[in-house]
């Protein structure tokens, strides 16, 4: 009898699960009264979600995208990604209408292993583009143009404390992610939390490394999986920077902080436009959400910009060229730091900085979600699908930029790219808040480093893989070579 009941057991379970299998899969194939795009929806709760991540992780991220555009159709596809039905739109058509019908046909959406990660309390009762506007609202009067100026000197500070303390001190060798990283994190830690203390610093590195690779991976929670990993890490980014809260009250109540000294203590002052204040782990999943947004992206940026520069003499020369006519202007011996004027004038080394955004943009695309029904190109969009676009659809399109793989920093002179073609950080409403702050970080970098240094790749042919940010295999190893004209003194 007992075997029987096991039996019987068993056969319940896996009933259960094939029906599982069967709405997930249904979910994705139901009839519906519309046109659907064409494509195909892999096999069922995975969908083509194994392939969508492998292209990337082989350093081919737009082959993914590519592939389907020549097999189905060239503007939009459908496809199955984490658990979802998803329309791909492709090209500046596609880039125009989701940016342009940002909270009208189309509103935010994330993943649910994002869900997870940044499990705030407030999303409990409001919806995932609410929680955007309010954010964006809290973060934009720290992040507007006017006000990044203000961050120039404290980033420039960072810097030469960064490169006296980690390249004179190396032995002329360095992985270039690692100082990339190292140097975005502490000035968005400055910028973001007053954090000044190395050692402090350090403790955030490696846990928000672990969880940036966890956002877009498949949110199965077993030991050795990339989400188990990146769930630790949240717990423990949540632990440290509660901590800093609750000190930083501390410090407000007791007058030691200024309420606008810093986006933490102007989040710890400030209400939503309903009253409503966010707890303490409401503003930490947002603070470690803004850390990893204002250092992984940039970091990821400013390596590959080095992995250019070493492989492209030409482009180094005229970068060098225009960097040290900015430094031989300043004062010598007065301790100078970069200003916006000086900014202003690396016109060339930000076409560069452009030409990387465009090769191997740090944002791959992102997704959104369908308010209602909708026709686009002739095809229907049910409501509740999710959208997604992909930067690569227009970056790597021949349509768009002539000879795409060609590294051709010129493209960007003049009137530069059609709209809707050059989309690194997104369009419309939801543009990244960020990129006039990414901006400052990336050329106070290229500064500093092209006005020390000449270097070379210590491994000739390392590849770029996407995981999820486009970064060297290796790190990018480089071996440093002082500019012999520069002495020790000039150099700080």
């Amino acid at each position: 009898m007992e075997h029987l009941v096991s039996v019987a057991l068993v056969q319940g379970f896996m009933a259960l699960v094939f029906m599982a299998l069967f709405v997930l899969f249904y979910k994705h194939t139901s009839p519906f009264v519309g046109n659907l795009p064409p494509g195909k929806i892999g096999y069922p709760i995975f969908g083509e979600t194994m392939e969508f991540l492998s292209t990337g992780s082989k350093g081919h991220p737009e082959k993914f995208i590519f592939d389907r555009m020549a097999n189905f159709c060239s503007s939009i596809f459908k496809t199955s990604l984490l658990g979802e039905p998803v329309a791909v739109f492709c090209g500046s058509t596609g880039n125009k209408f989701l940016f342009s019908n940002e909270n009208k046909l189309v509103t935010t959406w994330w993943p649910s292993s994002v869900q997870k990660l940044f499990p705030a309390t407030t999303e409990q009762t409001t919806t995932a583009s609410q929680e955007a506007k309010k954010l964006r609202k809290i973060v934009h009067p720290f992040l507007k143009p006017d006000a990044v100026r203000g961050y120039i000197g404290i980033m420039d500070t960072v810097a030469q404390r960064h490169f006296a303390d980690n390249l004179e001190s190396s032995g002329g060798e360095v992985v270039a992610f690692s100082l990339a990283k190292q140097l975005t994190f502490w000035i968005a830690a400055r910028v973001f939390l007053s954090l000044d203390d190395p050692k402090e610093i350090r403790k955030f590195e490696e846990p928000l490394k672990l969880l940036v690779s966890g956002v877009y991976s498949i949110p199965i929670n077993l030991p050795g999986t990339t989400f188990h990993r990146a769930l630790k890490a949240s717990f423990y980014l949540r632990k440290e920077v509660i901590k800093i809260i609750k000190q930083r009250k501390v410090e407000l109540a007791e007058g030691k902080a200024n309420p606008s000294q810093d986006i933490l203590s102007h989040m710890l002052v400030t209400c939503t436009d309903d009253g409503q204040c966010w707890t303490d782990l409401d503003i930490a999943c947002r603070i470690i959400g803004l850390l990893s947004g204002g250092y992984d992206t940039t970091s990821s940026v400013c390596t590959i910009i080095v992995k250019y520069l070493a492989e492209l003499p030409h482009v180094y020369e005229a970068v060098y060229t225009e960097q040290m006519e900015i430094k031989k202007a300043k004062r010598r011996g007065a301790g100078e730091l970069l200003n916006w004027d000086e900014l202003q004038k690396m016109k060339y080394s930000w076409n560069v900085a452009q030409e990387v955004l465009r090769v191997a943009p740090p944002l791959q695309g992102t997704f959104r979600e369908a308010l209602d029904d909708f026709v686009f190109n002739g095809y229907t969009i049910p409501k509740g699908w999710k959208l997604y676009w992909s930067a690569n659809s227009t970056h790597k399109n021949p349509d768009y930029f002539p000879q795409p793989d060609k590294f051709d920093p010129t493209r960007f002179e003049g009137n530069g790219p059609a709209p809707y073609t050059f989309v690194p950080f997104g369009g419309g409403p939801r543009i990244c808040p960020g990129k006039d702050y990414a901006r400052l970080v990336i050329l106070v970098f290229i500064h500093h480093l092209v006005t020390r240094y000449r270097w070379e790749k210590i491994i000739p042919d390392e590849n770029t893989v996407v995981d999820p940010l486009p970064i060297p295999a290796n790190g990018l190893p480089i071996r440093l070579i002082p500019h012999p004209h520069l002495t020790t003194t000039t150099m700080h």
